[in-house]
């Protein structure tokens, strides 16, 4: 039997845990001037190199805002943060996404994925095609194996390989940016309703793009993802 490897958080890491959940919890609001560098080193016992470096990283997600010669402010990180401040949000709050997250995330993924069908289907080649025909397979033993986790990789790599073929450039590096979240919420819609279902998601809009019918697909995506979004396979709650 094999075992993870086990390593300690850097203080860095510990610094942007803190200070992340201060945030998030509103221990810290929105606005708020931050004690100076020496201050917060002191504090919190650790070095001005490791409240340095964890303020730049906070910055960079959107949690704090640095002002130079005024000081260092708690930022609004829903209106500037990234995916890895969505990320930070799921680590507070116990992996868990609040319902209107996972809606905006639904959103964004069937906007994606319907203008990946789009650009894809009508200039896509056999063998790309067959790519995605081996994905599908892959999908499909893992479902017969009952191997949820093999399904849920399966189908973001199907959706991620049509991305790549539609020709935009930016589609597939979304997907690769948003990768964790969107297997999250491929792990939720199948622990509710099992890997057969996930497979036949998938096997639905594969057929329509093996007959090259853009409108099929279409419909098969909003099938997918527009009914997730409107509750009729609800997976709001785990």
């Amino acid at each position: 039997m094999e075992f993870a490897k086990l390593s300690a958080p850097t203080l860095k890491e510990l610094f942007i845990t803190e200070l992340e959940s201060m945030i998030l919890s509103g221990r810290l609001a929105v606005g708020e001037k931050l004690p100076p560098e020496r201050e917060l080193a002191e504090s919190m016992q650790v070095s001005r190199a490791v409240v340095n470096s964890g303020i730049a990283e906070l910055a960079r997600k959107g949690f704090l805002t640095v002002k130079p010669r005024v000081g260092v402010f708690v930022g609004d990180y829903r209106r500037h943060g990234t995916a890895e401040t969505l990320r930070a949000i799921m680590t507070y709050n116990g992996g868990h996404l609040r319902r209107e997250e996972v809606k905006s995330m639904l959103e964004t993924k069937l906007v994606l994925d319907r203008l990946a069908a789009q650009l894809a289907i009508p200039k896509m080649t056999n063998a790309q095609q067959e790519a995605l025909r081996v994905l599908l397979e892959a999908i499909d033993t893992a479902r017969q194996a009952g191997d949820l986790q093999g399904a849920v990789d399966g189908a973001f790599r199907f959706y991620h390989e049509l991305a790549f073929i539609s020709g935009n450039t930016l589609i597939p590096l979304i997907y690769n940016s948003f990768e964790i979240l969107v297997l999250s919420l491929w792990e939720r819609y199948g622990r509710k309703y099992g890997p057969d279902t996930v497979y036949q998601g998938v096997a639905r809009l594969y057929d329509a793009i093996a007959r090259r019918d853009v409108d099929a697909a279409l419909r098969s995506i909003e099938a997918t993802v527009g009914e997730t979004i409107r509750g009729a396979r609800e997976i709001y709650s785990d």
